[in-house]
């Protein structure tokens, strides 16, 4: 696999995220722009945890409801345990196709192909704006006759309405075959305005299109599906693991999975 040079004289998401992980995969000039969104909204770093926990619980329901095919777009930076290690460890037959357009990522592909001897992963390097190329892609790898669960994981914050994300959605949805899934979690700036409307101004200036949603405007990306109880959350309020941190914190995430009719 090749891939585009790493540009590191301006934040990029992948890092930020990373970074609000406790990660090491970052540059100074993320680390700063992520300690200026932390200084106004310390809640990001919860976001950033309680988002990598629902995408655990998240794949390991669909996964134990029979799914055997994931495809996730915006990977980000690999951090244990990955999509296809959560899914593997419930069916080790699974197969799993990872999206992401950040080239450091890509440096770091090999850890997301480690997969079981039965199954089978694969990395894409595209933009979720570039549905047709990730559709053919993961072709290769996944069978489109049978349930796709499709992941857009903290992804579609970074893609502003000039961008028509629904639009996307629908896009990527369309070739699924019916009882596919869209697990989806995306920020919002319902707990917090002002707060948001300078992260967002801090992303943007950055050259990244971000845009935080309210839960109505989340809710729109699940038209059409089945959501599966109980529905779109907060996200400490979806599944709750028993001993789960920040119980009592408002996290400003929505999340939500839904079943193609």
């Amino acid at each position: 696999m090749t891939s585009k040079p790493i540009d590191t004289s301006r934040p990029h998401p992948a890092r930020m995220y990373d970074y609000y992980l406790g990660g090491k995969d970052s540059y100074p000039v993320d680390e700063e722009a992520a300690e200026r969104v932390i200084s106004f909204l310390p809640a990001i770093r919860a976001a950033a945890r309680t988002n990598r926990s629902f995408m655990n619980r998240a794949a390991r329901l669909l996964a134990e409801r029979g799914v055997t095919q994931f495809l996730d777009i915006g990977t980000g930076i690999p951090t244990e345990p990955n999509l296809h290690q959560v899914v593997q460890a419930v069916n080790p037959q699974a197969r799993v196709v990872y999206v992401d357009n950040d080239p450091i990522v890509l440096r770091h592909a090999e850890a997301l192909l480690r997969s079981t001897p039965e199954g089978a992963t694969k990395y894409i390097e595209a933009d979720v704006r570039e549905p047709e190329k990730i559709i053919e892609s993961a072709k290769e790898i996944l069978d489109f006759e049978e349930p796709v669960a499709l992941s857009l994981v903290a992804l579609l914050h970074f893609v502003s309405d000039e961008y028509r994300p629904y639009e996307l959605v629908d896009n990527l949805l369309a070739p699924l075959s019916s009882g596919s899934f869209l697990m989806l979690s995306h920020v919002t700036g319902d707990f917090d305005p002002a707060g948001w409307d300078k992260a967002v101004d801090i992303y943007r200036k950055s050259g990244v299109p971000a845009q935080v949603r309210s839960r109505d405007e989340v809710a729109r990306f699940f038209t059409g599906l089945d959501l599966i109880e109980p529905g779109v959350q907060v996200v400490t309020n979806w599944h709750p693991e028993p001993d789960q941190e920040f119980a009592d914190e408002q996290v400003p995430l929505y999340v939500g999975v839904a079943q193609k009719p």
